[in-house]
């Protein structure tokens, strides 16, 4: 009598051991490599776009911090609200205004300015009834303000020299223009003492701008002093004046704490100062954004990712069923064929995140490269991006690898 008809004999459970797993997995990737490249390229994407956009955004917010610490960091604007609490209050600003904001100890210059209402009849002319190219003059702000804007502003001089107190205190009849509308005016030289009118008021052009690194409107308006400006039009009208403050590094929010009182103690609420933002919150508030914005479009790089590998991986399970069903026959049971699909597809997740931490990290460093900043990529993206990969391969593979187990094998061979 042989072992299977003697009674109580019962068969002997099959096994499969993590060798067998580990063989089964590492055949079934190789039987089809251009396959299996192809369902790992969703995770290579998805984890460089990952790493890539953590990187970038960690490399960009350190390049912010450093550019608005510079500039953003040492200025300050006041702004007239007198009229806002009271129709017929006049300007707020103090004739002596510079003088006083001056004396705060962390004020490098200041200056009050606005914008001169003008009308059809108050074009810029080279020459009086006519000079600009159509004859008709040229369309620019009239800006009236105190030296020190010009000084805030940190203009650069073409030619000439910008206005000081002297002009100030006279009201002189002079301006400085932008050197593209000295260009558009035909103002080449201030060796002639050249004027321009603005209807038919002349202004002789003392200095010609060609960059500022504050409030680059001045570049295209005639900005004459203020004190010139009050007596010709008198005080602004449309446009409430401000006043520009540049201070040292790290004073200006106290400048901006006291500015009111000091300009007008008997109504500080006539004017409202304007610190500038705080570089740590700006950068934070940046890199947040950036974060928040890239993150998603690496999840959706994610899911795109997934979607290729349970695809893939369905495909093949419909491709291998009659594989599935002989095995089963031959005694591996459902749970065996799972662990076997999701081995193969996390090993896919895993590779594809592997490459694309490495193709992320690479990008990184290329752009920061090109445009001389230094590369930031932490520790903990590179460490978590295979992760994100392998877990990207196994929920893709779950679907796939559970139909595959219940495949019958009476009804694999069939096919």
């Amino acid at each position: 009598m042989s072992d299977t008809e003697r009674p109580g004999r019962a068969v002997e459970p099959s096994s499969f051991s993590v060798r067998d797993l580990l063989a089964e997995s590492l055949a079934g990737l190789l039987q089809r490599p251009a396959r299996s490249a192809l369902t790992a390229l969703g995770t290579v994407l998805g984890v460089g776009t990952f790493v890539a956009i953590l990187g970038l955004t960690a490399t960009t917010s350190s390049q912010i911090d450093a550019r608005f610490s510079v500039l953003t960091a040492t200025e300050v604007t006041v702004e007239d609200v007198a009229r806002e609490q009271d129709p017929y209050a006049s300007m707020a600003f103090p004739h002596n205004a510079d003088q006083r904001i001056g004396r705060l100890a962390g004020v490098e210059h200041a200056g009050v300015f606005w914008t001169v209402r003008t009308g059809p009849d108050m074009r810029v002319r080279a020459s009086l009834g006519g000079g600009s190219a159509d004859g008709t003059g040229e369309d620019a702000a009239l800006v009236a303000a105190s030296p020190g804007v010009l000084e805030a502003a940190v203009p650069h001089l073409s030619q000439g020299r910008i206005f000081d107190a002297y002009h100030e205190k006279h009201a002189a009849d002079v301006a400085v223009i932008g050197s593209g509308l000295a260009e558009r005016l035909g103002v080449t030289t201030l060796e002639t003492h050249p004027a321009i009118f603005v209807g038919e008021q002349p202004f002789t052009v003392i200095g010609i701008i060609d960059d500022v690194r504050r409030k680059a409107d001045l570049l295209s308006s005639v900005v004459i002093p203020r004190s010139t400006a009050l007596g010709l039009y008198g005080e602004p009208q449309d446009t409430p004046a401000k006043m520009l403050i540049s201070t040292r590094l790290g004073a200006a929010q106290q400048i901006a704490a006291e500015a009111p009182t000091a300009l007008r103690p008997d109504h500080p609420g006539y004017l409202k100062a304007v610190p500038p933002p705080d570089p740590k919150s700006l950068r934070s508030h940046v890199t947040n954004d950036l974060s928040q914005l890239f993150l998603l479009l690496a999840s959706i790089c994610l899911v795109i990712g997934a979607v290729g590998i349970a695809n893939t991986t369905l495909v093949a399970v419909l491709e291998r069923t009659g594989e599935i069903g002989l095995r089963r026959a031959l005694g591996a049971r459902g749970r065996h064929i799972t662990v076997q699909f999701l081995a193969e597809s996390a090993a896919l997740g895993a590779l594809g995140g592997l490459i694309g931490t490495s193709l992320g990290t690479v990008t990184v460093v290329a752009v920061a490269a090109a445009r001389d900043w230094t590369p930031v990529v932490h520790p903990s993206t590179v460490a978590a991006a295979p992760v994100i990969g392998l877990v990207t391969g196994l929920v893709a593979g779950l679907y796939p690898a559970l139909r595959a187990s219940r495949i019958q094998p009476a009804e694999a061979l069939r096919r």
